[in-house]
């Protein structure tokens, strides 16, 4: 039998961590969405729409996301704000080493990730090598709220949830930085890599190759069929994940964090009605 609780009013936070979404959807990007989607199977009941209520007001004090780990701070009706955790195994080095290898084996992803973007399937490739981008459900994930509601996740978990949604809006590399790698390792080990392939080929193109006189005939021509790409879009706040990271924060939030709805606000006043 599920517990009752009698209605109460959270208590006012200033300077809480708000959604910037007040009405609608939360999130707006296809991998946000689709860790919503895992919260509407796990959250039932007047709980999600507490939780979305709750994120919009500001009562997530604050939160900080690591490998495996996502800890915040929420203030509910009590005067102690809850403790709230959400826990996602993270991948080990093996897994990264086999995902950076499907990745550099195309270099179109490459391209996606170091201009900020998320490939849309990207999926794919986790998927390639046994591994889930995102938590099919509840059982991936560990959830825990001081709060006194014994049934099942409740809305401060929901609340972490949708902003933890809009995080990865922001930045696509917070879901990949879940699973154990942030945007310096991933991008770094690709570079490594693909740096390593160069080489590799450098050599063997030495190594009984055809001289230049056996190959006049075909040496301008296309030697395999040019695959059609779309062009890369570069997001608004690029500059910002190329930027050296100034150890700075305001209330607990980043300085580029703070700096990122501003380049956003400024490249829609450029665009053309």
């Amino acid at each position: 039998m599920s517990s009752w609780f009698p209605p109460s009013k959270p208590l006012p936070v200033k300077d809480g961590l708000k959604a910037r979404s007040k009405r609608g959807a939360i999130a707006q990007k296809w991998w946000s969405e689709r860790f919503i989607e895992v919260l509407q199977t796990i959250v039932v009941g007047g709980r999600l729409q507490r939780g979305r209520t709750y994120a919009r007001n500001g009562q997530v004090i604050e939160m900080e996301l690591g490998a495996g780990t996502v800890t915040a701070s929420v203030q509910g009706s009590r005067v102690r704000p809850y403790r709230v955790r959400i826990g996602l195994t993270p991948f080990d080095d093996a897994d990264w080493g086999q995902v950076a290898g499907a990745l550099v084996d195309n270099a179109w992803y490459t391209a996606k990730l170091l201009a900020g973007e998320m490939p849309d399937d990207i999926e794919d490739v986790f998927t390639a090598v046994g591994l889930s981008l995102f938590p099919a459900g509840s059982s991936d994930l560990s959830m825990d709220c001081t709060c006194p509601d014994p049934d099942g996740p409740c809305k401060h978990i929901a609340a972490v949830f949708y902003l933890l949604a809009e995080s990865f809006d922001d930045d696509p590399f917070t879901i990949l930085a879940w699973r154990g790698r942030n945007r310096d390792e991933l991008l770094g080990t690709l570079s490594d890599l693909r740096s390593g392939g160069a080489s590799v080929a450098g050599d063997d193109s030495t190594d009984g190759a055809a001289s230049l006189a056996d190959c006049l005939g075909s040496f301008f021509s296309y030697q395999a069929a040019v695959p059609h790409r779309t062009a890369t879009s570069t997001p608004p706040d690029a500059v910002l994940h190329q930027a050296p990271a100034v150890d700075v924060s305001v209330r607990g939030t980043r300085l580029a964090d703070l700096l990122r709805p501003a380049y956003h606000a400024i490249a829609r006043t450029g665009e053309t009605p």
